[in-house]
């Protein structure tokens, strides 16, 4: 399974988490998100975007790497334009790098379109480095991670039959409707299982060093 990374604009937190997820995947960048390349010692094979946001200095520095350039007044957003190259390029799975933080709107779109993603198929996350969100769709999910995490589900539908294993307050066949906050602030004991038959939603952990 091939996996890219796509370079968004949010901020990220180095963490030796980030760096081992992201090395020796593919990476595309969408536009100033290129600034996380040198943190992580990424080499994009690819600059989609507009390039509205990218300071000056990014421009020369990276001047090596194929751009494909973009009108501001697009249907589309750079970062889901990053995602479509991916694809096109045979991604298997992909993690958003800097999608959160920022725009709300941004952040939010990502989010969404993770969980289409992953109904595609397609695995993917997204992570600032201190934080993670996991899609969820009808199946099953394994995350090792260290204890003492924060753990949230948020429900984007009506999510059923949700389990939780590894958390300080397990859950076993229960119904989250969106907005719900049972699920929410929940605590890492170790490597975590979630499993749903329905819905979709987002598992998302903080705390992350």
């Amino acid at each position: 399974m091939t996996r890219f990374n796509i370079l968004l604009g949010g901020n990220i937190s180095l963490t030796p988490r980030l760096a081992a997820q992201t090395a020796k995947a593919r990476t595309i960048a969408a536009d100033s998100g290129i600034r996380h390349a040198r943190a992580l010692g990424l080499e994009p094979e690819l600059w989609v975007g507009d390039f509205d946001s990218t300071e000056s200095q990014l421009l020369e520095e990276y001047r090596h790497v194929r751009r494909e350039t973009h009108q501001r007044n697009k249907d589309e957003t750079d970062g889901a334009i990053a995602i479509a190259r991916a694809l096109e390029k045979g991604a298997g799975e992909l993690v958003l790098v800097g999608a959160h933080g920022g725009r709300s709107d941004h952040v939010l779109s990502h989010f969404i379109q993770m969980t289409a993603l992953k109904q595609m198929g397609i695995a993917c996350f997204s992570s600032s480095g201190d934080e993670e969100a996991h899609p969820l769709v009808a199946g099953n999910l394994r995350l090792c991670l260290p204890a003492g995490l924060t753990l949230s589900i948020i429900a984007l539908d009506r999510i059923t039959g949700l389990s939780i294993s590894g958390v300080k307050w397990p859950l076993e066949n229960r119904a989250i409707d969106p907005g719900s906050t049972l699920t929410q602030s929940n605590v890492t004991t170790g490597c975590v299982s979630i499993s749903l038959k329905g819905g979709r939603g987002l598992a998302v952990i903080s705390a992350i060093e």
